[in-house]
């Protein structure tokens, strides 16, 4: 197996004045490669058992429909080679068609909906694919600078093989108006990096009437790898 290192401008920059925050805890020394020495049993593979029925449905998991736009979304965990990544643990959030999060932090004046937790979980199948139902996220304001508005996005944490291989990133949706003003966004300097963090329309998986679908790849390493969360 040949193995391709990361191309540069792939991963956002590490300190990026546009993205405030990151003058402040961004790290000015070099990194260092320490050994990994997990303990074993912080070493193993995740289980398709701890999963709930309704973890890959997060639009079942109050007691009515929440609110918004219905969509699916899939796509497959690939390895550098483009070979699937079987049984990777995928934990997806975000916020609701209103634009916050379920959680004390977030003060925006929008509405929260109580049929919507924004949270779920799945695994990936033999062909590296996952699957889940969920409400299209709103953008939202985050006080970065003035006029400073999230394009709309889901988050995701991957699992490998073992727990302690995980990847955290976010997708979003294609033709948003928002990205060029985004500083997270706009902190990957390769262009064709930022576009891997765009999802595309899937008619294929489209359900009916229902719900649009939209898919999203995730490669875990080499050149095509899918950017990291900064």
């Amino acid at each position: 197996m040949k193995f391709d290192a990361i191309a540069p401008g792939v991963y956002p920059e590490l300190i990026y004045p546009p993205y405030k925050s990151t003058t402040k805890r961004g790290p000015v020394q070099p990194s260092l490669r320490i050994a990994a020495g997990l303990p074993v049993e912080q070493n193993i593979a995740p289980s398709p058992r701890i999963l709930l029925p309704n973890d890959m449905d997060l639009t079942a998991q109050g007691d009515a429909e929440p609110l918004g736009e219905k969509i699916v979304v899939t796509g497959r965990v690939l390895d550098e080679d483009g070979k699937p990544v079987r049984n990777s643990l995928l934990e997806v959030w975000q916020c609701n068609s209103a634009g916050r999060y379920r959680h004390k932090r977030d003060q925006h004046n929008a509405p929260l909906d109580p049929n919507f937790h924004g949270w779920g979980k799945m695994m990936s199948d033999d062909d590296g694919r996952y699957r889940f139902v969920t409400i299209k996220p709103g953008p939202y304001p985050w006080g970065n600078h003035d006029k400073a508005w999230r394009p709309a996005h889901i988050h995701f944490s991957l699992f490998g093989n073992v727990y302690s291989q995980r990847l955290v990133t976010q997708m979003y949706f294609p033709n948003d108006p928002l990205f060029d003003y985004d500083p997270i966004f706009q902190s990957i300097p390769d262009l064709a990096a930022r576009q891997r963090l765009i999802s595309r329309y899937s008619l294929e998986y489209t359900v009916g009437a229902e719900m649009l679908g939209y898919e999203f790849d995730i490669v875990l390493r080499g050149r095509d790898a899918t950017p990291m969360e900064k």
